[in-house]
């Protein structure tokens, strides 16, 4: 099912949220309670309710789910202070009060020509293990310093290429 509010379009099935055409990023917990409250927006959803159908009935502080619908907010462009989609009714729960249209399975964002041609190919995985070690840039205004960079560099290969696990599992180490 996809929900159609403001500016924005949360798509159940794929897990996602959209601003226009942009993917918004959200946590998975955090994605489930927006869901969740836009699902039941027709009534008030207490926090004990938000807990067991978010967290799967772990046990997590009021901290963690404040920090979560904090997160759901922050996505949607709403605040604590404004409250104009994600209302809080003290000691009674949350409510998402914000006009949501239903649609169903139907293209969530249309994929224009541009991004056709630009897609990447999927990458292959390697058949061994790989660790990369990026060359660290000197920041200091002084050249006599660049030898710093360059054996940290070296500290680091030298250390992985000691390491048990990458020597167990025959790492390639690239530079």
């Amino acid at each position: 099912m996809r929900y159609l509010f403001e500016d924005l379009e949360l798509d159940s099935g794929r897990r996602e949220l959209y601003r226009d055409t942009n993917v918004v990023a959200l946590a998975p917990q955090t994605f489930d309670l927006l869901d969740y409250l836009i699902r039941n927006r027709e009534r008030v959803v207490g926090k004990d309710e938000l807990i067991t159908a978010i967290c799967k009935g772990r046990f997590v502080s009021d901290a963690a789910l404040t920090t979560r619908l904090n997160a759901a907010r922050s996505a949607i462009g709403d605040s604590g202070e404004r409250q104009r989609l994600i209302k809080t009714l003290p000691r009674k729960g949350y409510r998402f009060i914000g006009t949501v249209q239903e649609a169903d399975r139907a293209p969530t964002v249309a994929v224009n020509e541009f991004q056709r041609e630009t897609a990447k190919p999927a990458l292959t995985l390697p058949d061994k293990p790989s660790l990369a070690v990026l060359p660290f840039t000197n920041l200091s205004s002084d050249p006599e310093q660049e030898y710093f960079a360059d054996g940290m560099v070296e500290d680091i290969i030298t250390g992985l290429s000691r390491s048990k696990i990458a020597v167990r599992h025959r790492a390639t180490i690239y530079f």
